[in-house]
């Protein structure tokens, strides 16, 4: 037991203890491995053959039993926690069990020993009182929970927070060899102003709309295919996008059909009937706007970081509570068309200087904020491009000379129009961010063999990489190569694990919040946002799970029980909260002419706006405290 010992010296809130109080608590102690479903205790043993555990590795959950034989689960027990103390607190009258949901190591401590030591250093009771009180509020939300009658709010939710899954219809396919005449008698019969261009009805060809038949009609061309008049590249949404994405494109092509993809597959479509009961919005004419800029100029005076308009629509967004993690996506979804337009000039530049088009497939993608669309005002470039292999062709120095010049145009727009460079080189200019498909798979097997504390903070940036602009099946094959490498590596996530516990969330076990210099400055970003959001990525990679984004990570972990639903109902509170203040501060800044930061001065905030942070801080704590156990225990175990 030598070696847990010296480990609980250091672990919160064990060293609250003298050392002879650490020695009386391990006496006696043993350790013990439960397999996946074994019971660490059940509530038909009796209270005296309870003792308390403490969680070392994997997974357990709480199982009440109600009277009508139903089980509910109402919470999680992960690498840090203490079990069984609350049974034992009330003498057996709230019973439960616990159940191992993957393999899991715990210390088992005399109870005689540990209610000892509470009753002797009354700093370490506190703390594990505080504990048991949170659990005792989660179980009362988790009861009121159960008691709701369940009703579908979807009407209740304003526009955008709806999704396009919510719209979307089923898809109608016509092969390109189909004729013209063909494709008429199936508008006609099912009423459509357009079909989907398929030969298999999942790949996505292109789409044929009514006007390309008008087009037809003005040329008396009747025996013409499908194929002659079809639109390729047309636009596009995800199934779990936001819809205004679809609205910004449909109010200004009204006769228009969107096809719905999941990655390369066509899962439906939407035309403008699908949306007749959605508001108008700024937001729509503002992404107009930006499609139709012919300069620079014009697309910087509608970048988030200079446009009135825009920033007043976020606050009203904020107002109406608006979850900001959802607002976030907003922004981020809007950059992505401030993204596209930039790219499509830097294209339009190339040809103009008489390098033409792009000789090869390619795909831009972003990554950190960006990439999990989690975007604030306050934020630099992270991007990069993934180039179809070209090593083998004969131009190959042409190619790279292309895309060379190509990207550094790329990068140059997106900071005149707010975006500012980063500061450590992450863009698609630089060699290291611009490869062949496999090139990156090179790097990335290089990397994970030789990654170093000082390469692990680059490469949790790339890993949030996601594709905005091009052929998106190089980053979805980038993705899968990405994600089963990640999951193998150990070092990873232990690399991982030590980079997210350099900074320390800055609150005291009594609740008092640390800040910097006279005016207790707090960076919400370093502080805190980041510590949830590497936390769920650390499990990302731990569980295989390919999302990006935090609260799409946080849902795949709930729905494979790596999660239990209040703890991750936690999380996305404490997320939002987080984002709110740090977009309230960015749109305070740029309404000053101040300087964007994610710092905030702690003595401007209310004492209502205090304790929201501060209940968000803990849980960034929570979450942080689990990690550090998994660390130690990997160094010790």
């Amino acid at each position: 037991m030598e070696k847990y010992i010296d480990m609980f010296k250091h672990q919160h809130p064990f060293n609250m203890l003298t050392t002879q109080q650490l020695e009386q608590l391990f006496t006696g102690a043993s350790l013990k491995v439960f397999e996946t479903n074994e019971f660490l205790f059940h509530e038909d043993e009796e209270e005296d053959d309870i003792n308390i555990h403490f969680v070392l590795t994997g997974l357990a959950k709480n199982i009440m039993h109600k009277s009508n034989g139903k089980q509910i689960s109402v919470r999680f027990y992960y690498p840090g926690d203490i079990v069984g103390i609350m049974i034992i607190l009330t003498s057996g009258e709230m019973k439960f069990s616990v159940q191992a949901i993957e393999e899991t190591k715990a210390l088992r401590f005399q109870k005689e020993q540990f209610m000892a030591i509470m009753s002797e250093n009354q700093a370490f009771s506190k703390i594990v009182m505080d504990g048991i009180s949170n659990l005792m509020k989660s179980l009362y939300h988790e009861v009121k929970y159960k008691a709701k009658d369940g009703e579908d709010d979807f009407h209740d939710r304003k526009l955008f927070k709806q999704r396009v899954d919510n719209y979307v219809e089923l898809p109608y396919f016509i092969s390109p060899t189909a004729t013209l005449t063909e494709a008429v008698y199936k508008m006609q019969q099912y009423k459509l102003g357009g079909l989907i261009v398929s030969t298999d009805d999942l790949e996505l060809i292109g789409v044929l709309n009514y006007q390309d038949i008008f087009k037809a009609y003005v040329n008396h061309d009747f025996d013409s295919l499908v194929d002659d008049y079809v639109k390729e590249e047309p636009y596009t949404v995800t199934d779990r996008d936001f819809i205004y994405n679809a609205i910004s494109f449909l109010k200004h092509n009204p006769a228009s059909i969107i096809p719905v993809m999941n990655k390369t597959k066509v899962v439906g479509q939407l035309r403008q009937t699908s949306l007749l009961t959605i508001e108008d919005s700024i937001y729509f004419d503002l992404r107009y706007r930006i499609q139709k800029a012919n300069s620079i100029e014009e697309v910087k005076q509608l970048a988030p970081k200079y446009n009135r308009s825009f920033q007043h629509f976020v606050a009203q967004l904020l107002e109406d509570q608006m979850f900001a993690y959802d607002v976030c996506e907003l922004i981020s979804s809007y950059n992505d068309e401030i993204h596209h337009h930039i790219i499509q000039l830097a294209e339009d530049d190339m040809i103009q200087e008489g390098y033409g088009t792009p000789p090869i497939n390619y795909c831009f993608i972003v990554m950190g904020s960006e990439g999990r669309k989690e975007q604030a005002f306050s934020t630099d470039q992270d991007n990069g491009i993934i180039i179809a292999d070209y090593s083998h062709l004969h131009n190959k120095d042409q190619i790279d000379s292309y895309f060379k010049q190509f990207t550094h145009k790329i990068n140059t727009k997106l900071q005149y129009c707010g975006y500012p460079l980063c500061t450590g080189g992450i863009m698609a200019k630089e060699d290291k961010w611009r490869n062949s498909l496999q090139a990156w798979r090179i790097s990335i097997d290089t990397w994970l063999e030789k990654l170093d504390a000082q390469e692990i903070r680059d490469f949790t940036i790339f890993m949030d990489f996601r594709p905005i602009v091009g052929d998106f099946s190089l980053a979805y094959e980038l993705r899968d190569f990405v994600t089963k490498r990640m999951q193998r590596s150990l070092n990873l996530q232990q690399l991982l694990m030590k980079d997210t516990l350099r900074f320390r969330v800055p609150i005291q076990p009594f609740g008092r919040i640390i800040g910097t210099g006279p005016s207790r400055s707090l960076d919400f970003k370093k502080a805190a946002i980041m510590q949830i959001i590497n936390a769920l990525r650390i499990y990302a990679v731990k569980y295989g799970v390919e999302e990006v984004n935090s609260m799409k990570r946080l849902e795949k972990l709930e729905q494979n029980e790596r999660f239990h639903p209040r703890d991750a109902e936690n999380a996305r509170l404490a997320l939002h909260r987080l984002l709110k203040f740090r977009l309230e501060q960015n749109l305070h800044q740029l309404q000053n002419g101040k300087p964007l930061s994610n710092e905030i001065m702690l003595t401007q905030l209310s004492r209502g706006e205090r304790k929201l942070l501060k209940e968000a801080l803990h849980v960034a704590k929570r979450l942080q405290q689990v990690l550090e156990i998994s660390y130690n225990r990997n160094r010790v175990v």
